[in-house]
């Protein structure tokens, strides 16, 4: 059986006596350097860490950097973890690399019928998977019918302070209720533990006070249709535009609020700002305009290209909150009817099996691994203007994949219709800069690509 897991594989070198210096430092005399010098007792630091931590200064042991492997989990847990904003991620690509033989999680079941079941209904979607590569489909496409138990292989590096936070969330939180990620925790925990027993000497008293989801009171619903559009914009900042150019002039000139005020009285003066704004290499100014978003009928497989923006606040459903009869079909199926075929015969081949296993009085410890990646699921996300400047040169390029290309473009030209001055500046990177920075795997329309945003 393959190995699978997560793994401690590198530490700060000097973590302990880091995190010790810095709890010294704002109550002992001597240099940063002295200081640390004076850090290298183990069992001391073990003490101080604990004392300093227990009193809520947790910002010492964010010096401490945890480098983890995941090896061979499912898909389940790469999703638990990259809504971790302050972990950095490199995940295993499914728009590259074939995934026929990646492997996958195999829960607990009641009985060798019912893992039978389960094995035969996998493994006839992997041999989908497989057909649809091989008749052409892009591996991008075809990974709409990989099953959410698929195996997964990241790297995750992350300071002390959230390393706490993932694993409180693993084992007291969210995660508890998945046999796997439970597992996982548990494992970290100790390999952690070992290494830097000063951060986590505390872990389980204050782990039990730890909760993660808000009851608001309200029951289950009946599944209902999402919104028709791709994206609508819940909220933006009042005065969006005039709220960049307030901000980067005070920070340019610490002009008066009469100054401001009489320089954005004339258009012209508000666009000239914005411009310039939006093509300084520090835009602080930008972030003074926010805006909230939902996104509909977002499908799983999509949802990673969305959580890699670190500067944002993504709120996304519980994986048991897929929506299993609803998903996303590619162009490149259904310009194909065999192709298509099999791709709808996926879904309901996964539709099955969760039914089945739902009727036996299984609980989300497996029925959370029988929904496929092109099932869909609303998020919603509050974005600043500088974060969406990455955004959308990014997912708005014809490099990005293509379903988040979609909702990039719709999500543009809703903001142009708010803000026309500001957002007339946002698109792919050919068109905001002026470069492609694609080198041979630019699309070469950039001429084109150009004109297009310049009319959204």
């Amino acid at each position: 059986m393959a190995k699978s897991g997560a793994y401690l594989i590198g530490i700060t070198d000097c973590t302990q006596d880091v995190c010790a210096a810095s709890g010294r430092i704002s109550t002992q005399s001597g240099t940063a350097l002295e200081i640390f010098e004076r850090s290298h007792d183990e069992e001391k630091n073990t003490k101080l860490i604990g004392k300093v931590t227990r009193s809520g200064h947790t910002s010492t042991i964010e010096h401490a950097f945890f480098n983890l492997a995941f090896e061979n989990v499912s898909v389940v847990v790469e999703q638990f973890m990259i809504e971790f904003r302050l972990a950095s991620f490199t995940v295993k690509s499914r728009r590259y690399v074939d995934f026929s033989d990646c492997g996958y999680y195999m829960p607990e079941f009641k009985n060798d019928e019912d893992k039978a079941e389960y094995t035969k209904t996998i493994d006839e979607l992997f041999v989908s998977y497989g057909k649809l590569c091989e008749s052409g489909i892009p591996k991008e496409d075809a990974r709409f019918v990989l099953p959410y138990c698929f195996f997964s292989n990241f790297y995750c590096s992350l300071n002390g302070r959230e390393l706490v936070n993932v694993l409180n969330a693993m084992i007291y939180g969210r995660g508890r209720k998945i046999k796997e990620i439970y597992e996982i925790g548990i494992s970290l925990l100790a390999q952690a533990r070992e290494k830097t027993p000063g951060i986590f000497s505390d872990f389980e008293v204050k782990g039990e006070k730890y909760r993660d989801e808000a009851d608001l009171g309200f029951g289950e619903i009946a599944e209902d249709e999402t919104g028709s559009d791709k994206c609508e914009i819940l909220s933006v900042t009042q005065d969006g535009e005039k709220n960049v150019c307030r901000t980067a002039l005070i920070e340019q000139y610490n002009y008066s609020p009469n100054q401001i005020e009489k320089i954005l009285s004339d258009e012209e003066n508000i666009r000239k700002i914005l411009k310039a704004v939006t093509s300084s290499a520090r835009a602080r100014a930008l972030e003074s305009y926010n805006c909230t978003v939902r996104f509909n009928r977002v499908s799983l497989a999509c949802l990673t290209h969305f959580a890699r923006h670190r500067m944002q606040s993504i709120c996304i459903p519980g994986l048991m909150k897929t929506r299993r009869t609803d998903y996303v079909v590619p162009e490149t199926v259904k310009e194909n009817d065999d192709l298509l075929k099999i791709y709808e015969g996926c879904f309901s081949k996964m539709a099955k099996l969760y039914e089945s296993f739902k009727n036996k009085g299984y609980d989300e410890n497996l029925l959370i691994y029988c929904v496929l990646s092109g099932c869909t699921l609303d998020i919603v996300t509050t974005m600043n203007a500088r974060e969406m400047l990455l955004f959308f040169r990014l997912r708005s390029c014809t490099r990005a994949q293509w379903e988040i290309q979609e909702y990039a473009v719709d999500f543009l030209s809703k903001l142009r219709k708010i803000s026309p001055d500001l957002f007339s500046h946002y698109g792919p990177s050919c068109y905001v800069t002026g470069v492609c920075p694609e080198g041979r795997l630019s699309c070469g329309r950039s001429a084109e690509i150009k004109e297009i945003f310049k009319s959204l």
